[in-house]
């Protein structure tokens, strides 16, 4: 054989080891790569399913969050699941399925179809002792859902009512100067008075005082769900229950003086009149003026059926309560409470 035919040989059998180790290189990068895609596939859809489901979750519409808030109920769900639950997490949340039970939660409302148009409140006063403007529309909606803000215009007759929100070290003597001068008041009381204050409450209910309800937690009305103003009005008249023994809360005054044609029909229906005011101070601050110009603004604002609104808070009010009763009386008017007032 000669050295080139040898050669060849050698040359050819290289070749087709080469050719055979290529094609098991290529078979192992195939299966790897198939291995591979496998891995992923398994992989990826569970992960793509929890973003899907988180997505879900997170495009449902805003109006589920903000229309459930107003229920602290629902709120109390919603911080729950937050903070841990998986009650509603740990599956694919439905957005229309959850719209639909928002709004039946919603949409139970005893005064459904009226206005929540919130009003607040005012007084056009003067200066000749007569009793305030109020436009005929508003006395209308009032007198239809037993609310009141004045009394007769043919009597001198006065009704005295403070606002309790918190105690500021006043009420006790408040309650005094009543008692000395034989006037019966009413009290608007918060939960936090009530929680806060028992033993003022009771002796506010045994000297003959009315107790009315100033809310829980002093919310506007107009914003709150019809669930969360029975709440509301609930708190107190179970701790007014459980300090003086009776039930007899008739009177509200919807904080800050505000309210709607809703918010009067779901109070009347759960045996409430609201009682808003006729005459008033900016007296929940100290009066630049002092206890005189608390006196001055009642006596010069005196008017037939007046239903005034004090703050006990007030250092003012209080320093300036007995003149003001004792020269109230001295030109002729007399107190009376808000029981004789809806009698009229």
């Amino acid at each position: 054989m000669s050295k080139y035919a040898f050669y060849s040989i050698i040359l050819f059998a290289v070749l087709i080891g080469a050719y055979a180790y290529s094609q098991d290189s290529t078979t192992d990068l195939k299966n790897n790569l198939t291995q591979s895609n496998t891995i992923e596939n398994k992989t990826m859809p569970d992960s793509s399913s929890t973003e899907t489901k988180q997505e879900a979750k997170n495009s449902a519409p805003a109006s589920i969050t903000k229309e459930t808030t107003p229920n602290k109920d629902n709120q109390e769900d919603a911080n729950s699941n937050s903070s841990g639950s998986t009650t509603k997490d740990s599956k694919t949340v439905n957005p229309a399925s959850d719209q639909t039970q928002s709004n039946e939660k919603i949409q139970k409302p005893v005064t459904t179809g009226l206005s929540n148009t919130k009003k607040g409140w005012g007084l056009k006063v003067n200066s000749n002792h007569q009793q305030p403007e109020m436009p005929s529309s508003i006395t209308a909606t009032l007198n239809k859902y037993n609310s009141y803000w004045i009394g007769s215009p043919n009597e001198k007759v006065v009704y005295l009512t403070f606002d309790e929100g918190y105690e500021n070290g006043y009420s006790n003597r408040i309650l005094d100067i009543l008692k000395a001068n034989n006037v019966k008041a009413a009290f608007f009381i918060t939960g936090h008075y009530l929680k806060s204050q028992p033993e003022l409450v009771k002796r506010m209910s045994d000297e003959g005082h009315i107790i009315g309800n100033h809310t829980d937690t002093h919310p506007s009305l107009p914003e709150v769900s019809d669930e969360q103003i029975k709440k509301e009005l609930q708190v107190v008249e179970s701790g007014y229950k459980q300090i003086t023994g009776q039930e007899n809360m008739k009177y509200l005054r919807p904080p800050k003086g505000e309210y709607s044609e809703r918010t009067l029909a779901l109070t009347k229906d759960l045996g409430y009149h609201n009682i808003f005011w006729s005459m008033a101070l900016v007296d929940w601050v100290p009066m630049k003026g002092g206890p005189q110009e608390a006196y001055d603004h009642v006596i010069n604002n005196l008017h037939n059926g007046a239903l005034i609104l004090l703050h006990a808070v007030s250092k003012d009010d209080t320093e300036a309560l007995d003149r003001i009763i004792k020269d109230t009386k001295e030109q002729g008017y007399v107190f009376k409470s808000l029981d004789e007032l809806v009698k009229q």
